[in-house]
């Protein structure tokens, strides 16, 4: 692979990130609330009633003041029916609740399938009225769930909710739902925009803590940016291929995390998620884990340092990091861009699948060449390249065994969270994989560090006789034998020792 010129690019990044930064922070303005948009979304039929998902955000309870109320807000919520449905009056029901009280609404009649609205059989067993939604009042508060409703009148075909402010006052994951008990409302749709407040800003509650973390993780690529590029910088003659990608690996995380600080932020501020900003950072985000990939693979192949080039293997190398670029995108966009619920961004299982099976296959391929690099290193004995490369396999393996126990626990996390009611610490498993991957870089960074010597790894039968030499020397603290540039100073030495006695003995005579 050919990286001779990312280093020239470097600079172009970090100074595309800081005008980025300039751009974004000056046309921010102060919106208090996430906002979610219904643009004529149709009702589903569910059991015996017709249901429109509202949302599900983890909200924190209201401290009292006005500027850090927490809410769930209605505003100008429409709702149209068919003509044929347009001549009877219609009751039509929003409904609020904690995911601890889902049990608290709907009902089955002797033990049959349960029901969402009222049946003559529930009406009897659980006393609720007939055409409305089944609900029993919370355990910790008799006024949750939250009931609010809606009529149709007349002939009209269209009705508009009345604005109401539904203020939070304890913290939990909250679902809202609108839902029709008509049958004749079949058809059903429905505009307008609900706005969801925290106290310290419009950021759904799982995605909260991420804002401070890209933060922390953006200075923490800065702190490492600086010691490498100082040192690229310093011995920049004597920079290897393998360096550049690593400089580039580095400047894209930068990039990357101050990107993402950038998104919640502005997520945070203005109430909509900014779908152009969510695209590029997926897309960088794409570009870095691809790079970093291609990066451990080429470095576990023995490129520049056991071989010059990789060959036959470059296409393939190349066709790989593409297809594993183009699977990750599709992923982080379905996962990323345009989501607000805290329980929604869930990928399809055909989008997990090519992106696992891809990442499978790269470390059996990586693992698998640098079984090959050692054994080619231990047989030439170049103890110093062996060391540095058990090092790395050490590195690989421990992040690897993490890898694995982590997705075990996103496993069960999530088998035993199915109504995220755990959702104040589920930014931990977003989180981690930016944390391995930042630490994986620097032991790549802390191994092949830029300096004086780093020609010393690059691949050459005379570099690498050179290096030989040096470690013998280095164990021996004397000449090794067969150096005919030694052999060649000694004589001279010893022809200047003749001369001077020839001259001694000459003065004597005189």
């Amino acid at each position: 692979m050919d990286f001779g010129l990312i280093h020239k690019k470097r600079y172009n990044i970090i100074i595309l990130s800081l005008v980025l930064l300039l751009v974004f922070s000056s046309d921010i303005k102060q919106v208090k609330c996430s906002i979610h948009f219904y643009d004529h979304d149709s009702f589903k039929e569910v059991g015996n009633s017709f249901l429109l998902s509202g949302g599900s955000e983890g909200i924190v309870s209201s401290s009292g003041s006005d500027e850090t109320r927490s809410f769930i807000r209605f505003e100008n919520i429409t709702f149209w029916r068919n003509e044929e449905a347009a001549e009877k009056h219609s009751l039509i029901q929003a409904f609020i609740f904690e995911a601890a009280d889902r049990d608290n609404i709907g009902g089955s009649a002797y033990g049959g399938q349960r029901s969402i609205c009222c049946t003559p059989d529930l009406a009897k067993l659980e006393g609720c009225k007939q055409g409305e939604i089944i609900r029993r009042p919370s355990a910790t508060n008799v006024k949750w769930p939250i009931v609010l409703n809606t009529h149709f009148s007349g002939n009209d075909r269209t009705t508009v909710m009345e604005a109401t402010e539904v203020v939070i006052t304890k913290t939990g994951m909250y679902n809202l739902f609108f839902v029709s008990c008509d049958p004749g409302l079949r058809g059903l749709v429905m505009s307008g925009k609900t706005l969801w407040k925290n106290p310290d800003g419009y950021l759904p509650g799982r995605m909260a803590p991420l804002m401070n973390f890209y933060a922390i993780m953006s200075l923490a690529y800065l702190v490492l940016s600086v010691i490498w590029f100082s040192q690229y910088v310093r011995f920049r003659k004597d920079i290897l291929q393998i360096q550049n990608c690593v400089a580039l690996v580095i400047a894209l995380g930068l990039f990357e995390m101050t990107l993402w600080w950038f998104e919640y932020s502005r997520f945070n501020i203005m109430g909509t998620r900014p779908v152009g900003i969510t695209t590029w950072v997926v897309t960088v985000g794409a570009v870095r884990k691809t790079v970093s990939r291609l990066l451990i693979l080429s470095v576990s192949m023995g490129y520049g340092v056991v071989r010059p080039t990789l060959g036959g293997l470059t296409s393939k190398v190349l066709l790989l990091g593409v297809t594993y670029f183009l699977a990750s995108e599709l992923l982080d966009i379905a996962e990323n861009v345009g989501t607000i619920n805290d329980i929604s961004g869930k990928a399809r299982l055909f989008l997990v699948l090519p992106d696992a099976f891809l990442d499978a296959f790269l470390i059996l391929w990586i693992f698998t060449s640098l079984s090959k690099t050692l054994e080619q290193l231990q047989a030439k004995r170049s103890s110093v390249k062996l060391d540095i490369y058990r090092k790395f396999s050490n590195a690989l393996a421990i992040a690897v065994i993490a890898s694995v126990v982590w997705i075990g626990y996103e496993v069960y996390f999530k088998a035993t969270d199915p109504f995220s009611e755990r959702w104040q610490s589920a930014w931990i498993i977003t989180a981690f994989w930016d944390v391995l991957a930042f630490l994986l870089l620097c032991v790549i960074c802390y191994l092949w560090a830029p300096s004086q010597s780093s020609q010393r790894y690059a691949y050459s039968e005379e570099a690498e006789e050179d290096f030989e030499e040096e470690e013998a020397q280095s164990l021996t603290r004397g000449p090794p034998e067969g150096d005919v540039s030694l052999v060649k100073q000694e004589k001279n030495v010893g022809n200047i020792v003749l001369d001077l006695e020839d001259d001694t003995g000459d003065g004597k005579r005189q």
